[in-house]
C-alpha cells in the first residue's frame, strides 16, 4: 500500500523532491505529490533543469496508470505555469488528467507564466494557495527575487581575516582560508549561472572563475558559472579567463544596474561576486547586494587591505544592518550568510 500522507505532510515532501533539481538556471526547482482522494501517494515528480518536464508533468508521467489522476489532488511546491515555454503549460496538463484539487505554496511571480490557479479554477479545479509558504518562499528565495526585481539574485562574497583583511600589506592573499572553505566556495559556484569580477582582480590575480570538485580530485563540476567581467581596461588575452569551458562577458562601464539587466535579459537569475573590496562595495553601497556570504579565518593581518571599502556610510545611523541567517563552522574557519534586513539597502529602478 502506497504511503498515505496529509497535505501538508505532502508539501513537505514536495519540497524535499524540488531540492534534487538544479539550483541554477532560468527555471525554479519545483516539487510535486499527486494524492488519490484516500490520501494516498500515487506519484511524485520534480523538476530537472530547463527544457524537461515541469515537475507536475514529470509526477503524472510517473502514475501506474493515467486514469489515476481523475480525482486526485496535486500537492505544489510554486503555482503551476500557465504558458508555452520549452514544455507547455502545467496548469493545463493537470486539468486534462483530471486532477481534481491543486494545492500550492506560493504564487508564481512570473509575468508570462502566473495565470495557472484561475486558469484550473475556471476549469472547475479545487485551488487552494499558500500551504508551507513560508518554507516554499524561503527555498527558492533566489529565483523568486530576481523574477520579482527583473535582474539576478546577487550574492557578494569575501573571505577575510578576523581584523577584516582580505589580503596582506603587499597584497598576498592565498591563501586566508583553509580548505574547507575553499571546497565550500566552489560548491556554491556550481550553483551559480555566473561569476562576476571587476578588471582589477582579473589584472592582479588572472583567476580561473571555474568550479571545481573537491571530492573529485579538483576536477571542474558538470554546470560551470558564466564568467563576467566589469570594468573599462581590457581582460589580456592570455588571460585564464580566455580558457573558461563558457564565453567570457566583458562589460565595459561601472554601471552596475545595467550590468544586471543585461544579464538578466540572457537569462542569468544569479551572480557571485568574487570581484575584490572595490567591487563588492560597489555592489553593496548601490544596494544592489541580496545577500552577503563572509568566510572569517582566525588570523589577524592588519594593514590596509581592508575587505571592503567606502559604503557612503558617514554616519553611524547610517550604518548597513543585515540579518545573519546561517552561522557555521568550516575547518578552522567560520562561514557566515546574511542579507539586507527589509526595506534597507533597497535598489531603486526607474
Amino acid at each position: 500500500m502506497s504511503a498515505v500522507l496529509s497535505e501538508a505532510e505532502a508539501m513537505a515532501r514536495a519540497l524535499e523532491l524540488a531540492s534534487r533539481g538544479p539550483r541554477h538556471g532560468v527555471n525554479p526547482q519545483v516539487g510535486c505529490v499527486l494524492l488519490s482522494p484516500a490520501g494516498e501517494v500515487l506519484a511524485e515528480g520534480w523538476h530537472r533543469g530547463a527544457g524537461t518536464p515541469h515537475a507536475e508533468v514529470d509526477a503524472l508521467s510517473a502514475l501506474t496508470d493515467p486514469a489515476l489522476a481523475a480525482g486526485a489532488t496535486a500537492v505544489v511546491t510554486l503555482e503551476p505555469c500557465n504558458h508555452q515555454g520549452r514544455t507547455g503549460p502545467c496548469s493545463i496538463a493537470l486539468i486534462e488528467a483530471g486532477v481534481a484539487r491543486v494545492v500550492f505554496a506560493i504564487a508564481d511571480p512570473g509575468v508570462r507564466s502566473a495565470g495557472g490557479a484561475e486558469r484550473m479554477r475556471a476549469a472547475g479545479v479545487d485551488v487552494q494557495q499558500g500551504l508551507l509558504a513560508e518554507a516554499a518562499e524561503e527555498f527558492i528565495r533566489p529565483w523568486l527575487t530576481s523574477v520579482r526585481l527583473h535582474r539576478p539574485f546577487v550574492t557578494v562574497k569575501w573571505a577575510s581575516s578576523l581584523d577584516g583583511r582580505a589580503a596582506a600589506a603587499d597584497g598576498t592573499s592565498q591563501w586566508i582560508t583553509g580548505p574547507e572553505a575553499r571546497a565550500d566556495v566552489h560548491r556554491r559556484r556550481a550553483e551559480a549561472d555566473a561569476i562576476v569580477v571587476g578588471t582589477g582582480t582579473v589584472l592582479a590575480d588572472d583567476p580561473a572563475l571555474t568550479a571545481r570538485d573537491p571530492d573529485a580530485d579538483g576536477a571542474l563540476f558538470p554546470h560551470q558559472p558564466a564568467p563576467v567581467v566589469i570594468g573599462t581596461r581590457a581582460v589580456p588575452s592570455g588571460s585564464r579567463l580566455r580558457e573558461h569551458p563558457l564565453p567570457l562577458r566583458h562589460y565595459a562601464t561601472h554601471e552596475l544596474a545595467d550590468v544586471l539587466d543585461a544579464l538578466y535579459a540572457d537569462e542569468v537569475r544569479s551572480v557571485f561576486v568574487e570581484g575584490g573590496p572595490t567591487l563588492a562595495s560597489a555592489f553593496l553601497a548601490a544596494g544592489l547586494a541580496d545577500e552577503v556570504l563572509v568566510y572569517l579565518a582566525p588570523t589577524l593581518l592588519g594593514g590596509p587591505r581592508t575587505a571592503l571599502t567606502e559604503l557612503g556610510v558617514g554616519t553611524i545611523e547610517a550604518q548597513r544592518r543585515l540579518t545573519i541567517t546561517d552561522l557555521s563552522r568550516l575547518g578552522d574557519d567560520i562561514r557566515l550568510v546574511a542579507r539586507p534586513r527589509p526595506g534597507a539597502w533597497a535598489p531603486t529602478k526607474e
